[in-house]
């Protein structure tokens, strides 16, 4: 079979094989009220075309009200199980005993400056129980998600990982991100839509120089379909307690979401915004 190219996953949506697609998706729906608060500004106000729940976090249930009350937002499912912050930690919605590899000595998933640990002990078989009951929760709120991501772990440092969530994208009729180029090789030879290119992910960015980035990566964007996962976060002294060195990349990334400016770049350059949902319908029928 010949190599996947940039016009699969243009084709497989009907559009000519020069339209240059891009989603933005506003990533940690639910992890506390800064977050929520610039995430559903971005949404309405802004040009993000999609974001993902947190189902583990304080402020999830805030989130899934919000989702109820606006049904046309599209919305996935931020699988969780990696911690970001020694002093606002996240516990499974499963049962302890039933994911015990999945926590620390506290009872809370390890945090991402354990990842290694984490890594090394997470069983397959408990990380589908915990992302099912995540999933199921969602579900059982009466909310219907366009796909899956995740939040933290290092794909590319255990791939096993990824076969599970491409399980659970297949089984529950949801559309999966995908990361690095040998993992789109491998979803887009099923005939599978995807995004064509490795994810950019806004915490790579310097904030200060990240609006002219953000604006030249827009005028560059290449053929195909693209994904930013941006961070929107207001910072308020909720989330500058939570992350004292990393909520200015939040404020960033809810800055250029909502501006003029990048807007106007979106339009001067033809670029087309999707939601996972049309990608949702192509999962579906496979």
């Amino acid at each position: 079979m010949s190599q996947p190219t940039q016009r699969h996953t243009n084709r497989l949506l009907g559009y000519p094989a020069d339209a240059r697609l891009l989603i933005i998706n506003a990533d940690d729906f639910g992890m506390c009220h800064a977050a929520n608060a610039a995430i559903t500004r971005s949404l309405t106000e802004g040009v993000v075309t999609s974001t993902t729940l947190m189902v583990p976090c304080a402020w999830a249930p805030h989130a899934m009200q919000w989702l109820a009350a606006h049904p046309d937002i599209p919305f996935g499912v931020h699988l969780t199980a990696v911690g970001d912050s020694l002093h606002y930690r996240w516990k499974p919605i499963s049962c302890q005993e039933h994911v015990s590899s999945l926590v620390d000595e506290t009872g809370n998933f390890y945090n991402w400056h354990r990842i290694a640990e984490f890594l090394a002990r997470a069983r397959l078989d408990e990380l589908e129980v915990e992302f099912s009951a995540q999933i199921d929760t969602v579900l059982a709120a009466g909310l219907m998600p366009t796909h899956l991501d995740w939040h933290s772990i290092r794909i590319h440092l255990r791939p096993d990982i990824f076969d599970v969530m491409f399980g659970l994208a297949k089984e529950y009729g949801l559309a999966l991100r995908v990361r690095e180029r040998p993992l789109i090789d491998k979803v887009q030879r099923q005939g599978l839509a995807t995004n064509d290119f490795d994810f950019l992910d806004s915490y790579a960015f310097d904030t200060a120089t990240k609006p002219a980035q953000f604006a030249q990566l827009l005028r560059d964007l290449p053929a195909g379909l693209s994904e930013w996962a941006l961070h929107p976060g207001l910072g308020t002294p909720e989330l500058q307690t939570i992350e004292p060195e990393g909520w200015s990349v939040r404020q960033a990334d809810f800055d250029f979401a909502i501006s003029t400016e990048a807007r106007a770049i979106i339009e001067q350059e033809g670029i087309i915004l999707l939601s996972y949902q049309p990608l949702q319908a192509v999962w579906q029928e496979k």
